[in-house]
């Protein structure tokens, strides 16, 4: 496909507001200044001033940027043609800008942000995963009541998995399994018995012989290597939750709710991710997981990559592609295609151009609550501990995730982890007990809780 043909109609830039200037958002304000198609004049923060350093960060001139503590001052800054610094979304939100880009991370002020979008007739691109975990269904059908698209966004996984998962099904491969490396790979050196990820390293770590799968059981030597990398995590949240996301959008299952997330070599992955029958670890077919990138310092990187592995229905073709250098399992019956690479906010210029010029979502159309990610304890929490939500990864202490299949909220439904995040406990629960919505202290009048109510009744029917 032309890019440059299919935005064509794009008749002049789409203008955006980001919200959260971490990561994600840092990213995409440094470059939006270089995408000819889009404009970045808006930043929302926690507050002004640090609104204002993310846009210093990406390039921006400080003589052009205006600290607005009132709508006034946003509309006098705008109608200048300069760079608006706002601490609150509701300041600006009555500029004539296209798309809110909600970046925070942040499940309760994500909430407030997404229903701000909607009051103001916006589109929404929803790089928080947290709060899509709980409502995203829900809200992209409340923003299409008004003629406005809430999507996914390029350069995250979800978005990016959708993509490949349907490209696949459009192209006619049958999907055995669908899935992302984790965020941190597992660097391992030979020579010093060294294991490195994210930070956090062990000596003289066993892996020599379980280098290789060989032909040996594939469930034995994970549960091997699984063994020799203890000292490491091995589930994150966020992986789930980002997979939570697809599973919704296209109809794809985890094998188990907690994912297998194996340790393994890029090579590996169509070998693992295939049925039992064919010498892999999955139950059936349509598989959602995780792997652990597993390599030495001079191998090339997943870089948090996604993948599908597909069937081989074409033994001849793929024997031709297996010699260019395609990755095919050990028995020949699987093949695994990928995109190894997610670049944050640098390529999520495509779905904001699709939400406005295409009114376009990379959900799609069939996105339901077809599972929850719910909140599970890890150790005995005491009631009225406080939940509270931390860290970079927006992990809890003491809590881990699961999928659920969807239901709506009651009083004996397991809680969705994002909306049981920085509640209180009214009682306590053991470890390995699911959390559930009557286990917390809800704040039943909050953003948050009102487009869950919502999403309940919209897809599940009117509470009895």
């Amino acid at each position: 496909m032309n890019y440059h043909d299919y935005y064509a109609k794009a008749d002049r830039p789409i203008e955006t507001c980001v919200v959260g200037t971490g990561g994600f958002g840092q990213s995409f304000l440094a470059q939006a200044q270089r995408v000819p198609l889009m404009n970045a004049r808006i930043a929302v923060d926690l507050t002004a001033e640090s609104a204002a350093a993310g846009l210093k960060a990406a390039g921006i001139d400080p003589r052009m940027i205006r600290i607005c503590e009132s709508a006034h001052d946003a509309k006098a800054a705008w109608e200048s043609g300069d760079f608006i610094a706002a601490k609150d979304l509701a300041l600006v939100s009555h500029l004539p800008f296209d798309v809110i880009v909600e970046a925070t991370g942040r499940p309760t002020a994500a909430a407030h942000h997404a229903l701000i979008a909607v009051e103001a007739e916006k589109h929404l691109a929803l790089v928080t995963k947290e709060l899509d975990s709980v409502v995203g269904p829900g809200l992209k059908a409340l923003a299409a009541e008004r003629g406005r698209i809430v999507t996914t966004v390029d350069g995250d996984q979800p978005s990016l998995l959708i993509g490949l998962t349907t490209w696949a099904e459009v192209m006619g491969f049958h999907i055995v399994a669908a899935g992302k490396s984790s965020e941190y790979d597992f660097v391992f050196d030979p020579s010093s018995r060294r294991l490195a990820s994210n930070e956090r390293s062990a000596e003289n770590v066993d892996l020599d012989d379980l280098w290789t799968l060989g032909q040996r059981d594939v469930s034995e030597i994970l549960a091997a290597r699984d063994k020799a990398i203890a000292g490491f995590p091995q589930r994150a949240v966020p992986d789930l939750c980002e997979l939570m996301v697809v599973a919704n959008a296209t109809g794809l299952q985890p094998d188990r709710f907690d994912l297998h997330a194996p340790l393994a070599r890029v090579g590996e992955v169509p070998t693992i991710f295939s049925q039992r029958g064919d010498g892999g670890i999955l139950l059936g077919d349509r598989r959602l997981d995780v792997f652990h990138c597993l390599r030495k310092p001079d191998e090339i990187s997943f870089a948090g990559g996604v993948f599908v592995v597909i069937r081989c229905d074409d033994a001849k073709s793929w024997d031709m592609l297996a010699q260019k250098g395609h990755i095919v399992s050990r028995t020949g019956e699987t093949a695994m295609v990928f995109l190894p690479r997610h670049l944050l906010g640098l390529e999520a210029a495509t779905s904001i151009l699709d939400a406005a010029v295409h009114q376009a979502s990379g959900y799609g159309s069939d996105y339901q609550p077809r599972y929850d990610l719910i909140a599970v304890a890890t150790e005995d929490l005491p009631a009225g501990t406080v939940l509270s939500m931390g860290g970079h990864h927006h992990t809890i202490s003491g809590v881990t995730a699961e999928f659920r299949p969807a239901a709506p909220l009651g009083e004996n439904i397991p809680a969705p982890f994002y909306l049981a995040a920085d509640c209180r406990l009214t009682k306590a629960v053991q470890k390995g007990h699911e959390i559930r919505v009557s286990d917390l202290e809800l704040q039943d009048g909050s953003a948050l809780m009102r487009l869950r109510r919502e999403q309940d009744a919209r897809f599940f029917g009117p509470r009895p």
